[in-house]
């Protein structure tokens, strides 16, 4: 058998593998402050990408702040001058009250030849619309049957004057038509600032009282619908015995519970301003009512602001309350009236 002798290494390989465990050391060394370097990069960067994102955060928030808000209607009216021209409007509106408070437009129209200046008994306007021709036919058959019956009434004191405003389409075939047809009967009162509809007709009542008031001067102004069958020497009967009253509110007055009409059930929007939803206050009832002068000359000065509620005869009612008006309930006046001396 073989023995095992120990090996012996010479001088020249232990320096050989001194010299390799040297350099390992110095690569290890090298790598780990290579590693720190790389660190101190990373993290260097990773700091100033922080005080970068909280540096923007800080201008962004600052920048918010001053940025303008998202403008509003408001914003836009007043960039395009809407603001202004409202307040324009609302002046205006306050210097023609003040002038027909205090009759400028009365003289201006009595000196444009608008207004005769005679005193007359009444100005009467029966209300009428687009289609109902054949009503007013009727009625010029009756009390306006010759053709000059409307200058013989006027010599009397009395003008009477079929009112119609304008269609919702200005210039159309039903305002042609009008137009046409005042050329040869010249008995209209056209509202040019009125339109024509079933649910204006609160605002037709303040049209009609400020423009007649402004066009003649007389002891009462009455409004008639061309639905009723007038008795016309009644109404200047009724008219000649409260001559002399300057706050006369005539009519056939109701109050209380309403009793809707087969085709116009009761409805008022604002029925809480009345107390309940089934009654309303006192007022003439609307087929024919009487206004003395001093009355829609009110009406004429404060028409920019008096409400107008869903019917006529209602918001005509509700302007009386706060005056000094003298109520007159005459029966004369109720359509429903069956004596023999009614109006309607």
């Amino acid at each position: 058998m073989e023995s095992s002798l120990p090996v012996t290494t010479s001088k020249s390989e232990r320096r050989s593998k001194s010299k390799n465990v040297q350099n390992t050391s110095k690569s290890s060394i090298l790598m780990a402050f290579l590693s720190c370097i790389a660190w101190l990069y990373v993290a260097g960067r990773l700091w100033q990408d922080a005080e970068s994102r909280m540096l923007l955060a800080n201008l962004l928030k600052k920048n918010s702040a001053q940025r303008p808000k998202v403008p509003t209607v408001e914003d836009k009216l007043t960039v395009l001058g809407c603001k202004e021209l409202e307040r324009r409007i609302v002046e205006a509106e306050m210097e023609l009250t003040l002038a027909k408070s205090q009759g400028y437009l009365k003289n201006r129209l009595q000196q444009s030849g608008l207004s005769s200046g005679k005193k007359l008994l009444a100005v009467i306007g029966v209300y009428t619309g687009f289609g109902t021709r054949l009503r007013r036919n009727i009625i010029r058959g009756s009390w306006m049957s010759k053709a000059d019956a409307l200058s013989k009434l006027e010599e009397g004191g009395i003008i009477v004057r079929f009112v119609i405003g304008r269609s919702p389409n200005r210039g159309d075939s039903l305002d042609r038509n009008i137009d046409e047809e005042n050329r040869t009967t010249k008995d209209f009162l056209i509202l040019d600032r009125h339109e024509e509809a079933e649910e204006e007709l609160p605002k037709k009542a303040k049209n009609f009282f400020s423009t007649a008031v402004q066009m003649w001067e007389a002891d009462f102004y009455v409004k008639v619908d061309d639905t009723i069958d007038l008795n016309f020497d009644g109404l200047i009967e009724l008219l000649q015995s409260r001559h002399g009253q300057d706050s006369d509110y005539i009519g056939c007055m109701k109050s209380g519970e309403v009793i809707a009409e087969e085709g116009r059930p009761w409805y008022e929007p604002e029925w809480w301003k009345f107390g309940d939803q089934k009654s309303y206050f006192r007022h003439a009832a609307d087929p024919v009512f009487i206004l003395s002068k001093k009355l829609a000359q009110y009406i004429n000065v404060n028409s920019a602001s008096l409400k107008a509620y869903a019917h006529e005869d209602v918001s005509v009612g509700s302007w009386m309350l706060g005056l000094q008006a003298t109520y007159i309930d005459d029966s004369r006046l109720c359509c429903s009236y069956s004596g023999q001396d009614k109006v309607c």
